[in-house]
């Protein structure tokens, strides 16, 4: 009975992690699928009008706090998701329910294991461990273009990352608000391999000009394990595959990676990640003062100030994580 529940629990959290990873896509295609059959197969195709009248009245939705739900983030299923790997959030410090956050989340890894389980469902306790902060995981516009996929995407209180979303977050919204940036992007997954802590940073100041407008604390956190998850094939330098990364990068600021895990069975290739522990700390509160219209030397140094306050956590944690303590946060 043991090795039955056992291994029904492992085809669970294997499920869990299909789920979410597969789900956008899946979500896309039959949404696509489903217009084409209406108009091809059927006299129905007017239908398709309700549904650009429905995107054109709440497109703005996710820029207005979105449509969270209580009952999605709380699935049992993301607790399985969790235990995949398995997924840990530690704090350092209180956040007060009083004030407003920025959280700056790194590194972005792959798909973001972390960041999606922490703080965009609640597997790992977020609301007991910060008690009246709600999170808002802030990503892509793109994702909030498609019918189904939009209301999935926001009942996991998920919000558009643009200018106007975190004006209103932090303007229109009471206070106990927790913004979560991931703030490298998809052009941090060429760094994420195991052995590498290189994060996109350097020219990443956008979220500090927005603390700054509003006067909110950062709060650096940092996931140890993320870039553990999976392993990239390293294409020759200067040959065509690698230039073909390089220009694609340059077009639309993804690096399109080689990247593969574990299969079905341990030691087997395939797209799953590997199971490695993931612990993600958060940080200190650094305090930011309210300036409207920030000067760049502004902006600079308090910029400066965040990279300092992060590079002491991962300093402070990497050896209990399984970081040599020699190796350094490198920032590009």
């Amino acid at each position: 009975m043991g090795s039955i529940s056992k291994n029904l629990k492992a085809v669970l959290e294997v499920f869990a992690i299909f789920q979410w990873a597969l789900s956008a896509f899946l979500i896309v295609i039959i949404v696509l699928l489903f217009h084409l059959y209406l108009v091809v197969f059927t006299s129905y195709w007017p239908l398709i009008g309700f549904t650009i009248i429905w995107l054109i009245f709440d497109w703005k939705t996710p820029e207005k706090g979105g449509r969270r739900s209580h009952w999605v983030r709380n699935w049992c299923l993301w607790k399985q998701y969790r235990d995949y790997f398995p997924i840990k959030l530690v704090k350092t410090q209180d956040l007060s329910p009083k004030h407003n956050y920025i959280i700056a989340s790194h590194p972005h890894g792959l798909l973001a294991h972390s960041s999606f389980c922490n703080f965009a469902t609640n597997a790992s306790n977020f609301s007991k461990l910060f008690p009246g902060i709600t999170p808002y995981i802030l990503t892509l516009g793109a994702f909030f273009w498609v019918p189904l996929l939009r209301e999935y995407v926001m009942s996991s209180g998920a919000c558009s990352v643009s200018r106007a979303s975190i004006n209103y977050l932090l303007t229109r919204k009471d206070s106990g608000n927790a913004l979560v940036v991931v703030v490298g992007g998809l052009a941090e997954c060429r760094y994420s391999r195991p052995g590498f802590s290189t994060l996109v940073l350097k020219n990443r100041k956008g979220f500090v000009y927005m603390a700054l407008c509003h006067g909110v604390a950062l709060v650096p956190s940092y996931s140890f394990g993320e870039n553990e998850t999976y392993n990239q094939h390293i294409f020759t330098p200067g040959g065509w595959v690698n230039r073909f990364q390089e220009w694609f990068q340059r077009l639309v600021h993804i690096y399109p990676c080689a990247f593969y895990g574990r299969g079905f069975t341990e030691n087997s290739w395939g797209f799953l990640p590997y199971r490695r522990p993931i612990t993600t700390i958060i940080g200190k509160p650094l305090p930011i003062p309210k300036i409207e219209n920030p000067s760049q030397e502004i902006v600079d140094k308090y910029h400066t100030l965040y990279i300092k306050a992060l590079q002491k956590l991962f300093d402070e944690h990497k050896v209990q994580y399984g970081i040599s303590e020699t190796q350094e946060l490198e920032v590009i």
